[in-house]
């Protein structure tokens, strides 16, 4: 039996973190820690037979990749359907700003965390119908092979739901921390299997 193995990794502490932002679509670097936490993750992987590296193209994503790929001596594939949840206008608010400016609409949010759309921006089901096609493509792209996919908080809650055969809205149960190392194996019958979550 065939089996992929998915190293599948948070980016690092981002700039302004300590405001909570939701950031989506913004290209936000990360931090010297975060850089650390990257090289981290480098030393991890390191000395393991992966093939590939693959990202989102927003620079934390893309930074942290090229630090896995540079210590594996690989090149790393930036895939723009790997973003973040774009927000849409909420983005770079805290969730207090959004309460203050968009009352009714946060309301209606915390409402509904599934299937809101904030103004111009996508619910957790547009996310996981944009991520969860392009994931899977890039694991039936490397039949027995280990990969590293250097992606994001909410990106990577969405995978291990879908990977734990969790309902969507229990991905907020899942924490990601900044660095975070996740397995999944997903065999050829497929069955997946969560190896580590948030490493």
């Amino acid at each position: 039996m065939k089996t992929t193995r998915v190293y599948l990794m948070r980016h690092g502490e981002v700039h302004g973190d300590g405001n909570k932002r939701y950031n989506g679509h913004i290209d936000v670097d990360i931090t010297p820690k975060g850089v650390e936490q990257m090289h981290r993750l480098a030393g991890l992987l390191a000395g393991k037979p992966v093939t590939a590296v693959y990202s989102s193209d927003l620079i934390r994503s893309v930074k942290g990749a090229k630090i896995v790929s540079e210590r594996l001596g690989l090149a790393h594939t930036p895939v723009r359907a790997l973003r973040e949840r774009s927000v849409g206008k909420w983005e770079g608010l805290t969730a207090e700003e959004i309460r203050d400016r968009y009352p009714e609409e946060y309301t209606a949010w915390r409402a509904d965390l599934l299937n809101y759309r904030p103004p111009d921006g996508e619910c957790l089901l547009d996310v996981r119908d944009r991520i969860m096609p392009e994931y899977r493509r890039i694991v039936a792209s490397h039949p027995g092979e280990e990969i590293a996919m250097l992606l994001h908080g909410g990106v990577n809650r969405v995978i291990l739901a879908e990977a734990l055969g969790l309902p969507p809205l229990n991905l907020f149960r899942i924490d990601q921390a900044f660095g975070a190392l996740n397995i999944i194996d997903h065999f050829d019958d497929g069955m997946t299997l969560v190896k580590l979550l948030n490493g």
